[in-house]
């Protein structure tokens, strides 16, 4: 009984702590404070383009502050704590981990909402009248593999994959490993691709590690070229060079439709209606993650939560700059966590 009381004391204080850390924001006026959002560079146009609703729709609150820093390095800061000094959302291009969610909850950032906010697509592409490649998961594991299957990588040209493919060198512009994309990447593809041979199915099961190595390491021969978090310098390579492929999200390439083409997965194109349907492989939901602790310290906070709801509908602004609405169930629900402040168990993320 005493132990039980000595706990609901400490996380009494420990609420009282954080209130009033985060009260301290909370002065109104000129000085308050605006809802800070960190993460991923492929939800980052979007949640600009919420941000600038929501300026419009409050012109009284500060504008929200959005950065691209990456959905890695995105919810390290989100798990970071609680307090003035720390971000209220993160824009994830993956869902959380549950590694990540217990990082969050030993930093008392145990009260958290997740948004699926709309799909992308992870789209592989070229300079307009580049370089032409029907794609799959295997081609792409095996050209982008360090060690395929367990064994050296002496793949040079798309055609030593595959001989249907040109004999033109692999050369691969993608994201670092600190970005959701590259994440997606992983899972959604080069898994897969790794996949196809059985003995790999195998051994997940009896080696994990070795698994997710083999699996999932990207060769560094200078085949696959790490571009950092800024999607727009892709496109500037692959536009530059009509020999190169490039990797981000869908978004960019409906943006620079003029100057790149997407590549075919399997026969299916990276297009608005494929990705909406999950027929093209590299389909993805995309998240935002918001503190609920910060809620009634960061004016603005929930009226931004809302302005996404009210910005993702299939004709609405989000999907005219590339976002894929998700499905009207899925809409629904999330718009529900909104309306009820519904808070992500860990349970959810385990059953993934």
């Amino acid at each position: 009984m005493a132990n039980r009381f000595l706990a609901s004391l400490k996380g009494g204080i420990v609420l009282l702590l954080s209130t009033a850390i985060l009260s301290a924001c909370d002065t109104g006026g000129s000085s308050q404070q605006s809802v800070h959002a960190v993460g991923s560079s492929t939800v980052y146009p979007f949640a600009k383009l919420v941000a600038e609703r929501f300026a419009r729709s409050y012109p009284d609150m500060r504008s929200p502050l959005i950065e691209s820093t990456g959905t890695g390095n995105g919810v390290q800061l989100f798990c970071s704590g609680l307090g003035p000094n720390t971000p209220d959302m993160v824009n994830a291009s993956r869902r959380m981990k549950p590694s990540e969610f217990d990082v969050c909850a030993g930093n008392k950032v145990d009260e958290v909402i997740e948004l699926q906010v709309g799909l992308d697509g992870i789209a592989f592409a070229s300079g307009k009248g580049g370089i032409m490649l029907n794609l799959s998961p295997k081609t792409i594991y095996e050209a982008l593999a360090a060690r395929p299957y367990g064994k050296p990588q002496t793949n040079r040209t798309w055609q030593d994959v595959d001989p249907a493919l040109p004999a033109d060198p692999i050369l691969v512009y993608g994201p670092p490993s600190t970005s959701g994309t590259r994440d997606a990447l992983k899972e959604l593809i080069l898994e897969v691709g790794c996949n196809s041979d059985p003995a790999m199915t195998a051994l997940k099961d009896s080696d994990k590690d070795r698994y997710t190595q083999i699996c999932t390491e990207v060769r560094d021969d200078g085949a696959y070229v790490d571009q950092g978090e800024q999607d727009n310098l892709i496109v500037q390579k692959i536009v530059g060079n009509p020999r190169a492929v490039g990797i981000f999200g869908f978004s960019f390439l409906e943006e620079n439709a003029d100057r790149v083409q997407g590549l075919p997965m399997e026969g299916v194109q990276p297009t608005y209606a494929n990705i909406s349907s999950f027929a093209y492989p590299g389909a993805r939901p995309l998240y935002v993650y918001v503190k609920k602790a910060h809620m009634r310290a960061i004016p603005g906070l929930e009226d931004y939560m809302k302005e996404w709801v009210k910005s993702w509908d299939k004709d609405g602004p989000l999907a005219r700059i590339g976002m894929v609405a998700m499905p009207a169930a899925a809409m629904a629900a999330n718009a529900g966590k909104v309306q009820n402040m519904t808070l992500l168990t860990r349970a959810e993320l385990e059953a993934e």
